[in-house]
């Protein structure tokens, strides 16, 4: 018997693939500082906790397949206080932000059919690409401009005719790379003139640095029936286990084509819905005081890469990870090296090669993903334990 070819043809996760390795340095007494996935270790709000803690309904009864009416509202008032109007009938509730990507794919292309994606990606992208039958052509940046998008005219050659939508993530993962609000009206000029979509995942809405602000394409004028957003609850209130996002649009016959979807599989997590929904009106402080912490964080990671001789890496505005270009040849030979045969102290780091968050071949061989959601001391001990390791890798790499 055999499996489906969409299955064979999806890309294992550059993210999780070297987790046997990591098992394996588990079970001989290695700590490992884990930078390789972007799990936040910040408290998940107290507010949140309690409605779990509090729920005492007899039945967990199905709810509506478009989302609870009170999240869904709760919902409008979040994005209001984002300078993003919106109706209820706007806004469809998933079962993560994966769930709203893969839908915005069903819903806007047919087999066969392309997205335009700057790449490095989500590698994810791939696996949703893989599902909805579509074929993501990407859109090269490189690090040593800070992964920013390259001109008009270049991308507008990239649009064929099988091209349906642009896929951006602004806040980046997993660059950084914040795009302005000039980069975000040009997609939307191009996406009007070519009469394409614009899926534009925004999880990371919050998390921007330096004085800057992410521009969500729903601001955009004149993109009511070319903007999906997508979004969820996973980062923002470090809540990657409840499992809650939404796909936002004002197109109406996209949104009815959306609802079928979310029909088919039923309806998102209901206990869920009602934890996000505690959050929504969390003091601004919560976010302000997670923003600067990540900031904190950023600064270290990045100014500890910038002490590493032939490494190229300019500082991300926004998320909280780095993608690095290493003076070596093969990063996931490093990482599984770094695994397997080193440690300090009994302790060593693990990170995400990048290669696999391309998909031009032979792209990202020699970067790697930081994702710096650990506390300050754990990320300095991290770095000094991964300059050291590079270090020595050099040497037996020559």
């Amino acid at each position: 018997m055999n499996i489906s070819h969409r299955v064979e043809s999806m890309q294992a996760s550059p993210i999780r693939k070297f987790l046997p390795y990591s098992d394996a340095a588990t079970a001989r007494g290695i700590k490992i500082y884990h930078l390789n996935i972007g799990q936040p270790d910040i408290e998940t709000p107290k507010e949140m906790m309690d409605v779990y803690h509090n729920f005492s309904d007899k039945i967990l009864s199905y709810g509506p397949s478009q989302g609870l009416a009170s999240y869904r509202k709760a919902l409008v008032t979040y994005y209001s206080n984002n300078e993003i109007s919106l109706s209820e009938n706007d806004i469809i509730v998933t079962t993560a932000g994966s769930e709203a990507i893969i839908f915005a794919m069903l819903a806007t292309c047919n087999p066969g059919d392309e997205i335009l994606v700057p790449e490095p990606f989500y590698t994810n992208y791939n696996g949703f690409a893989s599902i909805a039958g579509v074929k993501l052509n990407p859109i090269t940046t490189y690090a040593e401009t800070g992964f920013a998008l390259p001109s008009r005219e270049v991308i507008e050659k990239l649009i064929t005719p099988n091209t349906k939508a642009f896929m951006i993530c602004n806040p980046g993962n997993p660059t950084g790379k914040v795009y302005s609000r000039e980069t975000v009206e040009m997609i939307a000029s191009i996406a009007k003139e070519k009469n394409l979509f614009v899926i534009s995942d925004e999880v990371y809405r919050e998390f921007v640095y330096d004085g800057l602000k992410a521009t969500s394409i729903l601001e955009i004028e004149g993109m009511e029936e070319h903007a999906i957003m997508v979004d969820s609850i996973s980062k923002r209130y470090s809540a990657c286990g409840a499992r809650i996002g939404c796909i936002v649009s004002r197109n109406k016959e996209l949104m009815a084509a959306v609802l079928k979807l979310a029909q088919a599989r039923l309806c998102p997590p209901t206990i869920d819905q009602k934890a996000g929904e505690a959050c929504v009106y969390l003091d601004e402080k919560y976010i302000n005081d997670i923003k600067d912490e990540y900031c904190k964080r950023r600064d270290i990671v990045f100014n500890e890469l910038q002490t590493i001789d032939g490494l190229v890496c300019v500082k991300p505005e926004g998320a909280f990870y780095i993608v690095a270009k290493l003076p070596i040849k093969n990063a996931e030979d490093f990482t599984q090296w770094m695994l397997e045969e080193y440690s300090v102290n009994n302790e060593t780091v693990m990170f995400a090669p990048a290669t696999g968050f391309y998909a031009t071949p032979n792209m990202g061989l020699n970067e790697v993903r930081f994702a710096y959601i650990l506390n300050e001391n754990d990320l300095k001990k991290a770095m000094t334990i991964f300059k050291s390791g590079l270090a020595e890798y050099k040497k037996l790499a020559k």
